[in-house]
């Protein structure tokens, strides 16, 4: 008889390692706490717009493709990938547009536009973010490094013989600066850090990784919103027999010894051999996990990723001057940064990102209108905030940053719905409403995230962006393929 799996939550973990064992024979069933599956990673409609509440680009596309390939199926009949061209259009206190792209001929011609001096750099820095990821990629994004069997091989000896390689000791920022001298381009390259919600001017620099994945292997848009990832591995999982469960509360994970036995949903026991957790590890182990004080109190000293306030506007106008991903830039993005992790408030001057889809998607917004995903980062709760008030003044910042670029939607927004940290605590149980799960703000945290398979109780797996590879959806859907391939090696 094949062994059970209970999976609580299905965000994109959650689904990715269902599909992973169902495919090896496993029986699974997977508890959702809410009425639709996908997590962070999910849509919204107001009137006739339509949003991605979550992800809005998608790198690695080959993590996406091989999950497919694996279970049988090809990804190309379910969902089309487009590039996006220009990835980003920066916007800069001093006026200037930049268009970053994943060309490198032409991002090399844009950086010659803002700056001539930094063309040769742009060449440097990105070959060195390919050496980072060259060198880390199969070790740690690929493989389980808590399991020391699996890290002593030869393959892995250069990168760790070699470790200052991949800039362990030096910050983000300052790695950035040692390439560039425009502090314009200085602060897009530090952006990138953010990605996994952490601070560019205390996290390593081996996070300069990411300008390579995103400029170097390209970034992708879904065709019909980002969220059809999501419906196409809900329908690959039911194909395979994965039994999905919504409205489905988990109050507690059960053990015995030492050993899992299974959980408590909506006041009934579910026993099972396996027990994979897709929830945030903090909060799990704060909410469902009884006894191990210590481990507990060792999880909450963990810092929690930045958190974020979306709006969600339907815009009766459209406007040439914006593209599919927009950011405008705070004047002082140390001192942003500063007022989020050090004093855990709202930033007076924050970096604004608007996501467009109806860019691409027509239907997504009514003719001549835009569907505007718009997200400022913010700390992690804290203490009792109001964040009506907060957003209330973070709105009036984002209209009048807009209108210091000539866009004027003061009287434009028809449709509205805001999400605040407290939002993402209470929908995704999110540990302090991160968004990210927990920040690589020090070098020891970069490579130190919480283990796939649980130590201290045998049989339990987690499977997030809280927990080994990191947050972004190429990683967490990664974390559910490592889980499942532990799982089936503990079984051999």
């Amino acid at each position: 008889m094949s062994k059970s799996i209970a999976i609580i939550g299905g965000g994109l973990g959650g689904l990715s390692s269902a599909i992973r064992l169902a495919r090896m024979g496993f029986k699974v069933k997977l508890f959702e706490n809410n009425e639709t599956v996908g997590g962070k990673m999910n849509e919204i409609r107001l009137g006739s717009c339509r949003f991605d509440s979550g992800p809005s680009l998608i790198t690695m596309p080959f993590v996406i493709d091989e999950l497919f390939e694996f279970a049988g199926y090809q990804r190309r009949s379910f969902l089309e990938f487009q590039p996006i061209e220009p990835i980003c259009r920066y916007f800069f206190h001093d006026g200037t547009i930049f268009d970053a792209s994943s060309d490198r001929k032409l991002m090399s011609e844009h950086i010659g536009q803002l700056t001539a001096g930094d063309i040769k750099a742009f060449e440097k820095f990105f070959n060195y973010s390919k050496r980072i990821y060259d060198r880390t990629a199969d070790i740690f994004l690929f493989s389980p490094v808590h399991e020391l069997k699996h890290m002593l091989k030869w393959k892995y000896l250069p990168t760790l013989l070699k470790f200052y390689q991949i800039d362990p000791f030096r910050t983000v920022n300052k790695a950035v600066r040692s390439f560039f001298t425009d502090e314009r381009l200085i602060q897009i390259f530090n952006r990138y850090s953010t990605y996994n919600g952490s601070n560019p001017f205390r996290a390593p620099a081996t996070l300069n990784i990411i300008p390579y994945v995103e400029n170097g292997l390209g970034g992708f848009y879904i065709m019909g919103g980002i969220y059809r990832l999501v419906e196409a591995l809900q329908t690959i999982a039911k194909q395979l027999g994965v039994e999905i469960f919504l409205s489905s509360h988990v109050e507690k994970i059960f053990s015995n010894k030492n050993v899992v036995q299974g959980i408590l949903v909506n006041g009934e026991r579910v026993n099972a051999d396996y027990v994979i957790c897709n929830a945030d590890v903090v909060t799990s182990y704060n909410d469902l996990i009884d006894g191990y004080p210590q481990i507990r109190k060792r999880m909450n000293k963990l810092e929690p990723s930045l958190s974020g306030l979306v709006f969600f506007w339907g815009i009766n106008e459209r406007h040439v001057l914006l593209k599919h991903h927009n950011i405008l830039f705070s004047a002082d993005y140390e001192k942003e940064f500063k007022q989020i992790f050090d004093d855990l408030k709202a930033p007076d001057n924050p970096t604004i990102y608007i996501a467009i889809t109806s860019k691409k998607d027509k239907n997504h917004a009514p003719k001549d209108w835009e569907n505007w995903f718009v997200l400022l980062n913010m700390p992690y709760l804290h203490q009792q905030q109001n964040w009506k008030v907060i957003a209330e003044k973070m709105k009036n910042i984002v209209i009048t940053r807009l209108l210091e670029i000539g866009i004027d939607i003061r009287s434009k927004i028809r449709e509205e719905k805001i999400m605040s940290p407290e939002d993402f605590y209470t929908l995704y149980k999110s540990n302090k409403g991160s968004i990210y799960g927990i920040s690589s703000n020090s070098p020891a945290m970069a490579f130190k995230r919480p283990a796939n398979r649980d130590r201290n109780i045998k049989g339990l797996y987690f499977a997030s962006g809280s927990v080994h590879p990191g947050g972004g959806v190429p990683l967490v859907m990664l974390s559910g393929k490592l889980t499942a391939e532990l799982i089936l090696e503990n079984e051999h």
